[in-house]
């Protein structure tokens, strides 16, 4: 690791380390997050690491146990299902904002986001189970920039939060959604034109069906099958 000597530049170098590796997988759901071993892995200090670790239980991608330490969250459909609600309703009023607030230049940029994401490999050639990491940042990136505009930090923060848990769902659940039947390029833009058509009604609609059809596809899998997956990480 490249030497650093600005400490705020290092925590946030680490927090986006950690965070990224756990949206990948590098440990499976309800493992436990050693400060030591993450110390060695991540060439920094334990006091760096809890910092960071700290931070992402703030964001909900690590769990805080009381005398027992550091975890990755544990998976289950109803989380999921509260997750996936949520994620409807705080986009449709953050994307609704976004088209009645953005600029040409939002556009622009929303155009060159979904361009970035048809043109990025969607499955892993040696493990189509789960999505390339640079299809999930381009991915996040598209929908990070549909409501960008809205102009709230408070909304984006969220939106930004459920968008890893979703995504940290989808990295397990990838086995279980590869199958289905659905198009999701298509998907993208679809939401893509209703937003540049300035239609906040359809896009926030087009937003639904696309986060309702991935929960109905883990559904379908069952818990057993996040189970499982969890399992052969491990």
């Amino acid at each position: 690791m490249a030497k650093m000597t600005d400490s705020a530049t290092l925590s946030k170098h680490i927090r986006d380390a950690l965070r990224n590796d756990i949206l990948e997988g590098r440990w499976a759901p309800g493992a436990r997050l050693q400060l030591t071993d993450l110390s060695l892995h991540y060439a920094t200090s334990s006091t760096v690491i809890r910092e960071a670790l700290t931070r992402l239980v703030g964001d909900r991608l690590v769990a805080l146990r009381p005398n027992r330490g550091f975890f990755v969250p544990e998976l289950s459909l109803a989380q999921l299902s509260d997750i996936t609600e949520m994620r409807c309703v705080n986009e449709s009023l953050a994307v609704s904002m976004a088209i009645e607030r953005g600029s040409l230049e939002w556009e622009s940029e929303l155009m060159a986001a979904h361009h970035t994401l048809e043109r990025t490999v969607r499955r892993d050639p040696e493990n189509p189970d789960v999505h390339t990491e640079d299809w999930n940042h381009a991915h996040q990136a598209f929908h990070a920039k549909l409501v960008e505009a809205c102009g709230v930090p408070v909304l984006i923060d969220l939106t930004c939060t459920l968008s890893d848990l979703s995504q940290l769902y989808g990295r397990w659940a990838g086995a279980a959604t590869r199958d289905v039947k659905r198009d999701v390029a298509k998907e993208h833009r679809e939401i893509l034109n209703a937003a540049l058509d300035r239609d906040a009604k359809k896009t926030a609609g087009l937003l639904r069906r696309h986060y309702e059809t991935t929960l109905k596809a883990v559904r379908q899998a069952g818990e057993v099958g996040l189970a499982d997956a969890a399992e052969q990480a491990s």
